[in-house]
This record gives structure tokens, C-alpha cells and sequence, in this order.
């Protein structure tokens, strides 16, 4: 069984920046793809980052693309979310996931998932 918890969320001024973790349990972390999501009220959970199991090829989806950065400490069981230059539309609840494959941005390709973190950023 593995469990993914996160953290770092909170309460941010547009502008500003947050880093989010991700604490997975389990041996196999680094032998797969990890993933960010997020769900804004009333929304669908929609794609937002991932990174392969090496750490390479990370892939954004374009609302964060030059803002948001994903990286991984394999040696921690720990996947990241640094957050910068934060909207008010970034505002959700922020679920970190293990995925399947070398970029996975489908909610499908992924198998496991924490309980989220709220971050909510004011205008």
C-alpha cells in the first residue's frame, strides 16, 4: 500500500509563492512518474504538473507553465511544488499522485493519491 501525504498549503497574497510536498510511503517511489493536480470548487481535478521517475522531463500544463516547478528527492520518498508569482485563480485544493509512464497528465494514469492541500491566494 502507499500513501502520499502533502503539505506546505496555505493562505498567500497574489504575487507570492508557496512550496508544496509530498511525502510518499513504500520502496518504489523512485521507479515511477509522480504527479500534481488541483480541484477548484465547483471544478473538475485538473492536471497541473508531473515528473518522470529519474526527474527529468517535467511537464506543466500551460496555466502554470513558467511559474510552477515540480522536482523530486528520491532519496526522501518526496515529490515538490514550488509555486511562484501565485493568482487568486491558483486558488484549489492540491493533490499530489503516482503515475504510470513517462509524463502522465491523465487522471487515469494515475494510481495513487494523498488527501490534498488547500492553498488559497487573495487578490
Amino acid at each position: 500500500q502507499v500513501q502520499l501525504v502533502e503539505s506546505g498549503g496555505g493562505l498567500v497574497q497574489a504575487g507570492g509563492s508557496l512550496r508544496l510536498s509530498c511525502a510518499a510511503s513504500g520502496r518504489t517511489f523512485s521507479s515511477y512518474a509522480m504527479g500534481w493536480f488541483r480541484q477548484a470548487p465547483g471544478k473538475e481535478r485538473e492536471f497541473v504538473a508531473a515528473i518522470s521517475w529519474s526527474g527529468d522531463f517535467p511537464y506543466y500544463a500551460d496555466s502554470v507553465k513558467g511559474r510552477f516547478t515540480i522536482s523530486r528527492d528520491n532519496a526522501k520518498n518526496t515529490v515538490y511544488l514550488r509555486m511562484n508569482s501565485l493568482k487568486p485563480e491558483d486558488t484549489a485544493v492540491y493533490y499530489c499522485a503516482r503515475g504510470h509512464g513517462l509524463r502522465p497528465t491523465e487522471r487515469y494514469e494515475y494510481d495513487y493519491w494523498g488527501q490534498g492541500t488547500q492553498v488559497t491566494v487573495s487578490a
